[in-house]
């Protein structure tokens, strides 16, 4: 399997263009956008989206076709792959009918709000021959890719444990309802569990062994779950916790230099309860324009993340990674001009023109979807839930 690289060089085996359409033209599908566009290898040629005026505003921004259902870009498009950023629950849908169509498939995360769709989604690709990858993650971004590489090279020995926090405003951003009920893959531990989760399995080694877990939904006037406390074994005796609080009153920036998620000075949100759904449909829609900036000065810190490794540990800087050993602290400087989802588009080309095995491809996507379940599982009944489906780096 390959491994992440923490540079910003770019080895493809091929320099196919890779005409892509997006579905589901939201605040995900307009963040690739930009990514797509600089890497020379992809060109974007169109989106379908339901909902009429963002057709009409994405189409005129980007000179691009727009359609109302995956079914007329397809045809009408001369495509080679698709990125899918529909609602989770129609991923299983829209994967299955892309792979049938013979187009390869990069599908946001949650891959699926159960289990069974993700299954399916992995047979539709290995039925049809074609690349299934999943992200965004935070687990492309350039700190993570370099605590990764800095692991494999041995220098600090064996992982121990890993930790990663997170507080936010996540619940009191605009959401559409299914954002927030967990059978549709909405809550916190499905949509923001999915960045953790894959941290952690990419730090430690991916074989996760078994999941402990507490979820809260403590708003009553906001029904969701929006904060969690998960404790993760691995194969190999590391253990690791996912903290997450999307409930707004602190922020985890206070732990991380005061910079945010995407690498900017984090700015102080009001928590605005919207008047009516209309008006949080609205406001979502409006914020899907601005949500995910580009060019930040810093590395993105999506909460902190250490790593205890049996000589050292290792934790995010605003310019890179801090590592501390008997000898003292010292930094490792990173670039900051390819964005996270810049290298999800890298790593995607490379396996469309290759075939070699990505490390974020469906059954990785599968295994960090059976981390969230096994979570929210592991809350509501009390016990240890033991994984079946981890995929192990090599």
């Amino acid at each position: 399997m390959n491994t992440p690289k923490p540079d910003n060089t770019h080895d493809s085996a091929s320099r196919k263009r890779v005409r892509i359409g997006i579905v589901g033209f939201g605040t995900a599908g307009r963040a690739f956008v930009p990514a797509i566009r600089k890497h020379d290898g992809f060109t974007f040629t169109g989106f379908a989206d339901p909902s009429a005026s963002v057709r009409e505003a994405g189409a005129q921004e980007y000179g691009v076709s727009a359609y109302e259902g995956i079914e007329d870009l397809i045809v009408h498009e001369a495509l080679d792959a698709l990125y899918i950023a529909s609602p989770t629950t129609l991923h299983r849908e829209h994967v299955e009918r892309a792979a049938r169509a013979g187009k390869h498939v990069l599908v946001e995360k949650p891959m699926a709000a159960n289990l069974d769709d993700a299954r399916a989604m992995v047979a539709a690709a290995d039925t049809a021959g074609v690349v299934l990858l999943v992200g965004h993650s935070h687990s492309y971004d350039q700190p993570i890719r370099a605590m990764r590489e800095l692991i494999l090279s041995g220098q600090l020995g064996r992982v121990r444990m890993v930790h990663t926090w997170c507080f936010t405003d996540w619940i009191y951003r605009p959401r559409r309802p299914d954002e927030l009920v967990a059978a549709q893959g909405g809550g916190v531990t499905l949509r923001q569990g999915s960045h953790q989760f894959d941290i952690i399995r990419l730090l430690a080694g991916g074989a996760a062994r078994s999941v402990r877990a507490r979820t809260f939904d403590w708003d009553p006037e906001r029904r969701a779950i929006g904060a969690h406390t998960v404790f993760i074994d691995f194969d190999d005796g590391a253990a690791a916790t996912a903290v997450y609080n999307g409930y707004g009153r602190f922020t985890s920036a206070e732990l991380s230099f005061d910079i945010g998620e995407w690498g900017f000075p984090a700015q102080p949100r009001a928590i605005a309860r919207p008047a009516s759904m209309e008006d949080e449909l609205r406001a979502k829609s409006e914020r899907a324009k601005h949500a995910i900036p580009t060019g930040a000065p810093n590395q993105p810190f999506f909460g902190l993340t250490v790593v205890s490794c049996e000589r050292g540990e290792i934790r995010q800087s605003p310019k890179g990674l801090f590592v501390y050993t008997q000898k003292g602290r010292r930094e490792i400087e990173l670039p900051t001009d390819v964005s996270p989802r810049e290298l999800v588009m890298r790593e995607f080309h490379d396996v469309i023109g290759s075939r070699r095995r990505a490390v974020h491809d469906g059954r990785w996507g599968l295994a960090n979807l059976e981390v969230c379940a096994a979570a929210i599982a592991s809350s509501e009944r009390g016990e240890e839930i033991f994984l079946k489906h981890q995929v192990a780096l090599a």
